[in-house]
């Protein structure tokens, strides 16, 4: 038996995208990283409103950008991309409230906070871009990886359902350890500064070491939401836009639901069972291929039931007023 051909292409989209099409891409994203970082040049941090206006304004964007994918390619990369797009947005809500630990365990004060994420999504970017092309190179020549990826989600998207409350905590340890062996790193912030001056030699300052740690929490995200992308698209175009517009909002995001754990209490059920959802599809689609719309379609069904039940247990919990 040969591992070495891929499944039949009709499966999903095989689109035919020139260096017009990336370059126009990797434009717009500096565009919208440019103006982000202009926007807050200034340490400050938002109020509720800002970061639900611009979580609005950055959804706004993804949703735009998919009209585009709809007019140039068609339907099917459309659905593709959108599939794609919803599932980076869910997973990456898991990675607001990892971060939210990690500032709180870093003691980093909120206004310098737009300022690591903003550079931590920027390296996340050039990561996922990594492994979005050695994952579809793979894939497109070894068909068993498909299986091998979907098991891993399904182990993933388990232990993703049992949710430990100390998530985060190994990742910061293992970041600030990585970052100690190149350079000191004071206790003391330096305003937004990356780097200070300790006894005359170049130290890091706790804004480096949040960025370090951000930066090695996204690799480990990383490896659960690229395949779980790769399940639903193997056009490189697509998987890499859809990450794109779904990171580009992971910082409003942040601000908007970095307090909300408690109120979202099924969540890690519903973004441990979109994981084993597209695990199971990703395992057995060199054989059985579901409908683009049909796997959207469970996929918004999963978050909706998850935030329709969370609503209820918190009117449930929700002190009775007194008579």
């Amino acid at each position: 038996m040969s591992f070495a051909s891929s499944a039949p292409s009709s499966k999903f989209v095989d689109l035919d995208v020139g260096p017009g099409a990336w370059i126009g891409l990797l434009v717009l994203i500096g565009i919208l990283l440019g103006i982000d970082l202009y926007r807050h040049r200034e340490a400050h941090a938002p109020t509720a409103r800002q970061a639900l206006t611009e979580s609005a304004v950055w959804v706004a964007c993804g949703l735009a950008f998919s009209v585009v994918i709809a007019i140039a390619y068609g339907s099917g990369a459309f659905g593709e991309y959108m599939s794609g797009y919803l599932i980076e947005k869910s997973l990456s809500v898991d990675n607001v409230f990892v971060w939210s630990m990690l500032f709180a365990t870093m003691a980093i004060p909120v206004k310098y906070q737009h300022r690591v994420l903003f550079w931590g999504i920027f390296g996340a970017l050039t990561l996922r871009a990594i492994f979005i092309f050695l994952g579809t190179a793979l894939i497109s020549r070894f068909w068993v990886l498909l299986v091998v990826f979907g098991v891993f989600l399904l182990y993933t998207g388990a232990k993703i359902i049992r949710h430990r409350d100390d998530e985060g905590e190994e990742e910061a340890t293992r970041g600030l350890g990585l970052l100690r062996r190149i350079m000191p790193v004071t206790d003391t912030i330096e305003g937004q500064n990356f780097f200070t001056r300790l006894n005359g030699k170049r130290a890091a300052t706790p804004l480096l070491a949040a960025l370090v740690v951000i930066e090695v929490t996204d690799v480990i995200f990383a490896v659960d939401s690229v395949p779980a992308i790769l399940a639903v698209s193997h056009e490189q175009f697509l998987v890499f836009a859809s990450n794109a517009f779904a990171i580009l909002g992971l910082r409003a995001m942040y601000f908007l639901l970095a307090d909300a754990k408690e109120r979202f209490h099924y969540l890690s059920h519903a973004l441990g069972g979109i994981l084993i959802f597209v695990g199971a599809k990703m395992a057995v689609s060199h054989w059985v291929h579901m409908n683009t719309y049909l796997s959207l379609a469970i996929i918004i069904g999963i978050l909706v039931a998850a935030i329709v039940f969370s609503q209820r247990k918190n009117r449930q919990n929700a002190p009775t007023p007194p008579r």
